[in-house]
């Protein structure tokens, strides 16, 4: 195999380095063949000593942009190669420095503390230690897109009333308005015409159904329901204790999409052990609002079973039925939710998933739900294998 004839052609401890983790890798010279040559492609410009240098991170930045490793969605020999070549010159940067390549820097911080490469990179110490950032004062990423959009908007205002010189008599400029209009018509009525023009064409592209952002405002607007909510089964791919704060997990979760797992931020570390938490199947809520939870960005929530009298009393997660794939729709049963669309992304000002919420629980079957606090109707939460459910609590609150 390409790759690992590669392999052959690094300089020690790096090779050492990339066949011990690689033995406790599955899949580690790829999955498929385009995998494949990808993965021989990384380990030998790695090994021609040009991936890793410092003039040329900026454009390994950029490449990892949208990874989470070097080749599809899982580990390959590609990030341990590189891993050990951007060792030597990580381990230099002052914060200011890795700032700069904040790609780069999640990749690599992500990669040095998955299981395979720390045993090998423990068994070479002192050759590839643990490296610390400071991620926590990581300074936010200016959008600099918004300015010019500014800008534009200010330079166009005046376009309107560029038919008037500002010096010109107020006579002539009413007649300049009322040559517009009919005979008949006032500057009042122009301006009637103005306003109700905006909602013809709105009303035109209601009925033509061309813009569906149309149609999810009155949802997003409407009253909290939680067929808002976008559930869906996920799977732990990777785990670590935060590098930053000991009660929280970051994980890497596939939820079945195609840009790859998402990391996901949880305070589950003094409540449920890491052991019990890899390859674990479980609910997430995919529509919240990416947040940063102290320097790691969250882009999902995993849903929880809080024990009755409270967290000192237990937390577990929320198991989707043993048969669901990665990626299933989970829906709350009723026919008022069942084939309802969940919104895109919830609005944190609107509070719908702190208004729904309370209305979470198990029941005495250990099966979720949501009880309507109105109705008192029980809508189960399930996908169309089956229930999700609490492994061994009662009355429990999800969140």
């Amino acid at each position: 195999m390409a790759a690992q004839a590669s392999i052959t052609k690094l300089h020690s401890p790096l090779k050492e380095l990339v066949a011990a983790a690689s033995a406790d890798i599955t899949s580690a010279f790829g999955r498929t063949e385009k995998d494949q040559a990808e993965v021989a492609e990384w380990v030998a410009n790695v090994a021609a000593g040009t991936t890793a240098k410092p003039e040329s991170l900026k454009d390994l930045d950029a490449q990892l942009v949208p990874r989470t490793y070097a080749v599809s969605n899982y580990l390959t020999a590609a990030d341990v190669a590189l891993f050990g070549a951007l060792h030597p010159v990580l381990s230099q940067l002052q914060p200011a420095q890795y700032y700069s390549h904040p790609a780069l820097t999640r990749y690599f911080d992500h990669v040095q503390s998955r299981a395979p490469i720390r045993k090998a990179a423990d068994s070479l110490s002192p050759a590839f230690p643990l490296i610390t950032f400071d991620l926590e004062n990581t300074p936010k990423l200016e959008r600099k897109a918004d300015p010019p959009k500014k800008k534009e908007k200010k330079e166009k205002a005046p376009t309107p009333d560029t038919t008037a010189s500002p010096a010109a008599p107020k006579e002539k400029k009413e007649k300049k308005e009322a040559s517009a209009a009919e005979p008949s018509e006032g500057k009042t009525q122009k301006k009637e015409k103005k306003e109700k023009a905006p909602a013809k064409e709105g009303a035109k592209k209601d009925a033509g159904g061309k813009k569906g952002a149309a149609a999810a405002e009155p949802e997003g607007s409407g009253e909290p329901v939680p067929s808002m909510i976008d559930l869906r089964v996920g799977k732990i791919l990777d785990i670590k204790v935060h590098p930053d704060a000991d009660g929280l997990y970051i994980e890497q979760i596939d939820f079945g999409e195609e840009s790859g797992p998402r990391t996901v931020v949880s305070g589950l570390v003094k409540y449920i052990p890491i052991e019990q938490m890899q390859n674990k199947y479980l609910v997430g809520v995919c529509n919240l609002k990416p947040a940063n939870m102290r320097g790691v960005k969250s882009f999902a929530m995993v849903l929880c079973a809080t024990h009755k009298d409270g967290k000192d009393a237990g937390i577990e997660l929320v198991q989707p039925p043993t048969d669901a794939k990665i990626g299933d729709r989970i829906y709350f049963e009723g026919s008022e939710f069942e084939n309802a669309t969940p919104l895109a992304q919830l609005n944190p000002k609107k509070k719908i998933f702190e208004t729904v919420q309370p209305g979470f629980t198990t029941l005495d079957t250990k099966e979720a739900a949501w009880v309507n606090p109105a109705t008192k109707s029980v809508h189960r939460i399930r996908t169309a294998q089956g229930v999700c459910i609490a492994p061994t609590f009662v009355g429990a609150s999800l969140s």
